[in-house]
This record gives C-alpha cells, structure tokens and sequence, in this order.
C-alpha cells in the first residue's frame, strides 16, 4: 500500500499526497479507524519530507477524514462510501431538439478534422506569435496593484465602468454619436448577440442578413427560431436592388449585417451602399445588428463609417464587437453599442444568465488599452497581416483557377469556383495532401455555396501560405482540368 504515490513536478508534494490519502479514504481502499502509518514512517516509506505529512495529515484532519488520538497516532474517520444501485440513462433521449440542432451545427465536432503538422486554412483567429504578452502581463500587475481586491470579486452586470467609458470614446472616434448610447460588455461578441436575439421581440419571426454570412450567427439565428432571408453580394457589398425588392414584400424584426472584411467574403461595403443600406432600412422601421467583425484590418484605402456613425443621432444601429480576432481571444471580452433605453434591458438578460463578465479581464484589457499598448500592437499586426494577405492574394491568382476571389484586407480570402465544382469533394482530396479549407455552403443561409471556400491565413507562415495554396490549385487542375 502506498507505493503507488508518484509526485508530479510543479505542484506542492504535501498537496498531492493529501489528495492520495483522500482519494483512498473517499474510495473505501483505507477503513474508518484504519491506524495510518506514523508521520515518519510514511516520509521514509514515500521518500519526502515529514513536513510533507504532517502538513497533509493536519489538512485532512480539518476537512474530518482522519482523526489524532494523543499517543497512539492518526486514524481514519468515518466517511460514507457505500454507492447507490447503478443507473444508466440514456441522455441522447433527454435532449431537446434545440440542443440537438446545436449539436448538428457544431463545426467542431462534425466540421473537418486537421492534425498537427497540415496547412490549415480553416481557422481565422489572430496568430499568436504576435501577442503582446509582456505588456499585458504589466498591465495586469498595474491593475492588480491598483484595485485587485476590487477585480477579483464579483463586478456588475454591465461592466467595469472604466472599460465602458473608453468603449464610449472608442466609439465616439469612429464618429459615433455617443450622446443618448451606452455599452454592455459580454463574454465576447457571440454572447451579446445571443443576448440581443433573446431580449428582442419576435414579430414576423424573420431576419435579414447578406449571403453568404457569419456561420456562428447563422446557428444563433437558427436556434433561436427566426426564418433567415439573405440577400447575395456583390462585390462592394449588399446587393441593392435585391435588398429593397425583398424589403418591399417581406417584413423583418431584423438585419444583421457585417459591412467591414466581411466574414466569409471579406467585402468591404461601400460608402455609397451603406448610405443606401441606411436609407432602406429607416424606411422600412428596421433595426440593424452591425457587426464590427475586425473593422480595424484596413491595409488600404479610407477609413469608411461603421452604420453606427452613419446612423448620427438615431438608434437604430445596435454594434457589437469583440477584440477577439485581433488582440487577445483568450480573454472573451466584447461588446453592445446601442440606445442607452435598450441597454437597460440588455443589462438585465445578461444579469440573469452569466452574473457579468469577469471583472479581471475587463479590467486588465482596460489597462492594456489605456496604456496605449493597443495602438503600437495594431500597427505591428497589419504591417504582418497586409504582408500575408498580399501573398495569399498573388499566389491564388498565380495558382488557383477560381471564378471570383473577394477579399479586401482582414485575415481571409474567399473563393468562388466552377458551378460544377464541389469544394466538399476538393476538401476530401486536400486533406489526403496535408491541406484543409473551411468549405463555403456552411456560411450560406440557403444551402447553396457548394462551389465555393473560405481561405483562413492569420495563423500560417507564408512559406505554408503558398504550399498550402499551390497543392489546392494542383488538385483543382488534375481533377477538374483549367489552367
């Protein structure tokens, strides 16, 4: 007995071998009032110190698992063991429809599989090599030293005030009018539309977005019951006349819409199309969900307004974001930008299901960003991304026999091959040569996009950019012929 206790490195050994001895106790392997060998008797039988064991001993003795008796040595205490009959449910039969259909979307599961070592196009998070991690641990120290009683307990729902405030002017730099806004921080942006989709009323049931979209809020909407309508790109974004046609006919609760490095597309909405987008929009009493899915990628070009800065002084426009694909994921941090009446309510749904988001990571971020770390990462992560994003875009026209590419900045491209081409069936064939591709139909709200794939690059070595691209170009031409 005992001989089985193998410390690891890197955590206190008295602590592993309380959790031993309660593990055995807990288990029925050691008796109520079993005699346990001596403090140095176990220290000599376990090669550690009796310091080791006395700490251990004391600690499970305050917990009520061993007991002393002055004299004769330590005992074990009463502890209930016995286990009830067994019963195994089926849980596949508990589950509702609606986890069910969650389960049914969820990429990650059922999505293509990639091991170590293959060129991954399928992902478009920030790489991680540029994080900033020594100006985030000293931002994190200064927090700590400032309020860390105050970040470490619980915070509100909202959020923490000071991150809030600098959202605001955030905001109101992109020419937000922030005057009668206000913000509501969340568990990044999937959690505030989530949120926003559970707090809204459903009238007709239906939202409108552009076709293809953002596949995260696709599930959402589904889950949510809304009948999604989209409306097909082109490429300076929302096709017009198709927008008004249905708005004409079709009445929405809704719009959601992604107008900067649009995900999957990577358009970007022309100044001309978001006036017009706004126009339609106040005609028809419609509120928007603008995404500002990495609006701060711009390689080129002019800087254009979000919908929330066109939109002045009305309230129409609800913004969310998140830092998540160019800072720091990790964290889950986002945001609602909206009327300061409807954050009201946005406060309350998020009270009553997650508390508030931690308080030390809203914290800490705030530090970060008012260090003005920020500024200095995103010079440095576009000078990286434009260099990666011209590569993937010179190579695919040298290699890639496609029908359109779009993509004008951010961390992807999009590819739109022959009609008759299933980019499914290229995945197969691509995965077989160490190379995948988030494949197109999934990010469609009709089922179409068969032909088409989204090219994910943050995360690769250029070197891996040009192979990776070079193999499905060879691919599509053995398969399918072109040149």
């Amino acid at each position: 007995m005992f001989n089985d206790f193998k410390p690891v490195d890197g955590r206190p050994v008295y602590i592993q071998l309380k959790e031993y001895l309660k593990k055995m106790i807990t288990n029925g392997h050691l008796l109520e009032q079993q005699k346990l060998p001596s403090t140095r008797e176990l220290s000599t039988l376990l090669s550690v110190s009796r310091n080791t064991v006395l700490t251990a001993y004391a600690d499970l003795e305050q917990e009520g698992l061993i007991y002393a008796i002055k004299g004769k040595g330590n005992f074990v205490g009463r502890v209930e063991t016995a286990k009830a009959a067994s019963l195994q449910l089926n849980w596949e039969e508990k589950i509702n429809e609606l986890t069910m259909l969650a389960d049914e979307m969820d990429l990650m599961k059922h999505g293509v599989r990639w091991d170590k070592g293959m060129i991954a196009f399928n992902s478009i998070a920030p790489d991680q090599k540029l994080f900033d991690v020594e100006n985030f641990k000293r931002a994190f120290l200064t927090r700590m030293s400032i309020e860390g009683h105050i970040v470490l307990n619980y915070g509100y729902a909202k959020g923490f005030k000071p991150l809030i405030d600098y959202l605001l002017h955030y905001m109101e730099i992109k020419g937000v009018d922030i005057s009668n806004k206000d913000v509501l921080i969340t568990n990044g942006f999937t959690e505030g539309l989530d949120i926003v989709l559970s707090s809204l009323s459903k009238k007709s049931a239906r939202i409108l977005c552009e076709n293809p979209t953002h596949q995260s809020a696709l599930k959402l909407f589904r889950l949510h019951g809304f009948e999604i309508h989209g409306i097909e790109m082109d490429d300076d974004g929302i096709n017009i006349p198709k927008l008004e046609d249905t708005l004409s006919n079709t009445d929405f609760d809704l719009a959601y819409l992604i107008p900067s490095y649009h995900n999957p597309t990577g358009i970007v909405t022309s100044s001309e199309k978001r006036m017009e987008v706004m126009r339609l929009m106040s005609k028809y009493q419609i509120p928007i969900l603008e995404d500002g899915f990495n609006e701060e990628l711009r390689y080129s070009g002019s800087h254009l307004a979000p919908f929330a800065a066109i939109a002045g002084k009305g309230n129409n426009v609800i913004y969310l974001s998140s830092f998540s694909k160019i800072l720091f994921p990790g964290l889950r941090v986002g945001w609602v930008l909206a009327d300061k009446e409807l954050i009201y309510y946005l406060e309350s749904m998020k009270r009553a299901r997650t508390i508030h988001t931690s308080t030390l990571d809203q914290a800490v971020l705030y530090q970060y960003l008012h260090d003005g770390h920020f500024e200095k990462y995103l010079k440095r992560a576009r000078s990286v991304y434009k260099k990666k994003y011209e590569l993937a875009v010179h190579t695919c026209e040298q290699y890639l026999p496609f029908k359109r590419m779009t993509g004008d900045g951010g961390l992807h491209l999009f590819i739109e091959l022959e009609n008759h081409i299933d980019s499914r069936h290229l995945l197969k064939k691509c995965y077989q040569k160490g190379v995948v591709f988030s494949p197109g139909d999934v990010f469609y709200t009709n089922g179409k996009g068969s032909n088409t794939f989204r090219l994910g690059f943050s995360r690769l070595k250029e070197e891996d950019i040009v192979r990776g691209i070079k193999v499905i170009g060879d691919i599509l031409k053995k398969e399918y012929g072109g040149s």
